[in-house]
């Protein structure tokens, strides 16, 4: 394998740093252009439900419900559920779009499960959101006859798009310019088969170098 002298890399890299300027400039603006003009802002809301209500005194109930956090989150993103929601609210939506937009998770150690929806609509996933929680604790009641499942924290509007930052879109913008621009440099100076300095000449083919052109430049 050729060997490959840094000092030429160097120097080859530095001829070329207009161009990989300009193509990392070029993929900055290209990049932004697609965050704030066609990338659409998503907005998350979440409500949490209490598996446990007031009423409840008996430890055992309360052991039961830990162990039946799993199976409600399942009944949670169920068609027996999702379709309900969208009846109530007249969504526009599948179940099975409805359920890409929900995340259902355990809060740590606890009978406290956090219901959190996507939505481009931020109002819209508030509402879903409730909506899921609602629905959810009249399901339980049919399904389990029982009472156990109170709403902790309703939904609010989230004003903040959770898929837009565009100090981290930039720094990744940033760093695909940068690998993409080198990356191709170096491959150009890989296959570059040009005499680059005298030093090639002399011991690459063993030629003794008498004189060199001086490369001639444009004066107007």
């Amino acid at each position: 394998m050729e060997e490959i002298n840094l000092v030429e890399v160097f120097s080859y890299f530095k001829s070329k740093i207009i161009g990989i300027l300009i193509v990392i400039g070029v993929i900055l603006i290209a990049g932004n252009v697609y965050s704030i003009f066609f990338k659409t802002p998503m907005y998350q809301s979440n409500t949490t439900v209490l598996l446990v209500n007031e009423k409840t005194t008996n430890t055992t109930e309360v052991q039961l419900n830990k162990n039946l956090v799993t199976t409600y989150t399942e009944i949670i993103k169920s068609r027996r559920v999702l379709n309900q929601v969208i009846k109530e609210l007249n969504l526009d939506y599948t179940v099975s779009e409805l359920s890409s937009m929900i995340k259902v998770e355990a809060v740590g150690d606890t009978e406290i499960i956090k219901i959190t929806v996507s939505n481009e609509n931020k109002k819209k996933a508030a509402i879903i959101a409730d909506q899921i929680a609602e629905t959810f604790s009249k399901e339980i009641k049919d399904l389990y006859h029982l009472e156990n499942v109170s709403v902790v924290d309703k939904a609010v509007v989230n004003n903040n798009a959770y898929n837009v930052n565009h100090l981290k879109d930039n720094v990744i913008f940033l760093g695909i310019g940068i690998v993409l621009t080198f990356g191709v440099v170096f491959v150009m100076y890989y296959f570059d088969i040009t005499i680059k300095s005298s030093d090639v000449v002399e011991n690459k083919l063993g030629l003794t170098v008498i004189g060199i052109v001086p490369e001639e430049k444009d004066r107007g």
